[in-house]
């Protein structure tokens, strides 16, 4: 192991290659602005920053043209990616904003969030506050509504690329909330 003075260790790309190995999942942040759905896909995003209130987090780029017109919305629509939704992934990064859910099965909620059909879990949001950290954002979210769905494989990324997992559950919540984005 190197030792704690290694200039490797501040290195981007050592930096990069490190922060792929831990697993975390994909989710589609949405909303309808001025009608039209905009969408940031988050490799950042956390759950469990705090349960009462329910806070997430994610991390988003300065500059990000996404953001600044999605963080202006009333409510966002956060969708967890399910295993199946992964050759949808192109489609959501495209360079035309306008492209990114050709295609695709949304639904959207009298608030405006937006949503990916099939999610493995969605939660309706609210920025709760922003704060800069080093090249990005980290947005805290409020959860005002939310649901899962638990026969659907979540998306994740480790090691750069996209992944499944798949098991057997073994907590006593581990079930169907019932509940659909309204």
């Amino acid at each position: 192991m190197p030792t704690r003075t290694d200039p490797a260790r501040t290195d981007p790309a050592a930096v990069r290659s490190t922060f792929a190995r831990f697993p975390s999942g994909v989710a589609a942040l949405s909303a309808l602005v001025h009608e039209a759905p905009v969408v940031v896909l988050a490799s950042s995003f956390q759950v469990g920053i705090s349960l009462t209130p329910p806070l997430v987090l994610f991390a988003v780029q300065h500059g990000s043209f996404s953001w600044s017109q999605l963080r202006t919305a009333p409510r966002i629509g956060v969708s967890v990616l399910a295993s199946a939704h992964r050759p949808s992934v192109p489609t959501l990064t495209r360079k035309d904003l306008s492209a990114r859910f050709d295609g695709l099965e949304t639904e959207v909620a009298a608030t405006g969030a937006h949503y990916l059909s099939g999610a493995a879990a969605w939660m309706e949001c609210s920025v709760h506050s922003e704060t800069a950290a080093g090249d990005h954002d980290v947005v805290v979210l409020r959860v005002h509504d939310l649901g899962h769905a638990a026969d659907v494989d979540p998306l994740v990324w480790h090691g750069s690329t996209f992944r499944t997992l798949r098991g057997t559950a073994t907590s006593p919540d581990h079930e169907d909330s019932g509940r659909t984005p309204q």
